[in-house]
């Protein structure tokens, strides 16, 4: 049994290594082959991974946040090998790690979460969808959610701060973001369906949150072979300060302002509008965004 456990440096504000170096003493003391991944950017991680695939591995294991979760669905969904043949392990040790808390999975516990990674090797793992978000010039796979709206502009600025670290940092650029935000206008397209939309937000999830918890889509499944469009209708800025928090809770759910339906691709345009996917920034609208069904296998 071979792992290849991929680490981002700067996770945990720079105790990544330590806790990727703690994950593979684990899974080398239960008997696998081991190879330890570290780069000091995510591209040439993403390139090490690829040639970590191309040389033979049973699984891929991302230490690190969502991050990293986006890093590992691109690399084994956009592989090129049949789906599912190289297994995806997590150990969350990032700010969000919304993945891991759909999957079950142990945050900012190390031997509890390889200790979950050997499970699913014993027991084969989990088929689930992905997202594929293609535009002009990208083409991007994705595990969780894809946002394009109010929490992508506080995205947007929160990556461009230095400090404050963690969610203080996107709470903060929240506020600010409020100062100035404005409903956009959008044209949707749905399973074939196509209408004018103004709102504030519209996010395609795969996934149930976004922002470490954010109940976006409460009610969306892993692996039903649908995407849940979440959308925030126009509100005013004390309007939107007083749904935001609600979503923590799922409290949302029943607001006027707020729709959700299940499709299985929707094509987003805008004008300069961004969009984040898996809290990766992914490129400018528009996007097409589908559903493959049972296009990962994960170890949980």
């Amino acid at each position: 049994m071979m792992i290849a456990v991929a680490v981002n440096p700067r996770a945990s504000f720079g105790r990544g290594v330590h806790a990727g170096s703690e994950a593979a003493a684990i899974f080398e003391a239960a008997g696998a082959g081991v190879m330890l991944l570290c780069e000091d950017s995510y591209a040439a991680l993403a390139a090490s991974v690829d040639k970590a695939l191309a040389a033979g591995i049973d699984a891929l294991v991302v230490v690190g946040g969502d991050g990293m979760v986006h890093l590992g669905v691109n690399a084994l969904a956009g592989s090129g090998m049949p789906w599912g043949t190289v297994a995806l392990g997590i150990v969350p040790t990032g700010t969000g790690n919304d993945m891991a808390r759909a999957l079950g999975i142990p945050a900012h516990d190390i031997p509890a979460a390889c200790a979950a990674v050997l499970a699913g090797l014993k027991s084969g793992g989990r088929l689930i969808d992905a997202g594929r978000a293609s535009g002009p010039g990208t083409s991007r796979w994705f595990a969780g959610v894809v946002s394009a709206g109010f929490d992508a502009a506080v995205n947007e600025r929160a990556n461009a701060w230095r400090w404050p670290r963690g969610k203080a940092r996107y709470h903060l650029a929240m506020l600010r973001e409020l100062a100035s935000f404005r409903a956009i206008n959008y044209t949707v397209t749905a399973d074939g369906e196509t209408w004018p939309q103004a709102a504030m937000l519209i996010s395609v999830a795969n996934g149930q949150s976004i922002g470490g918890g954010m109940k976006v889509t409460p009610d969306a499944v892993l692996d039903d072979g649908w995407l849940d469009l979440f959308i925030v209708g126009p509100l005013s800025r004390t309007g939107l300060l007083r749904v935001f928090p609600k979503v923590f809770s799922g409290g949302h759910l029943g607001h006027p302002a707020v729709r959700i339906r299940r499709v299985r691709s929707v094509e987003l345009a805008a004008e300069n509008v961004v969009a984040y996917a898996d809290g990766e920034r992914i490129g400018p609208l528009p996007l097409t965004i589908e559903v493959v069904p049972g296009a990962v296998r994960v170890l949980a």
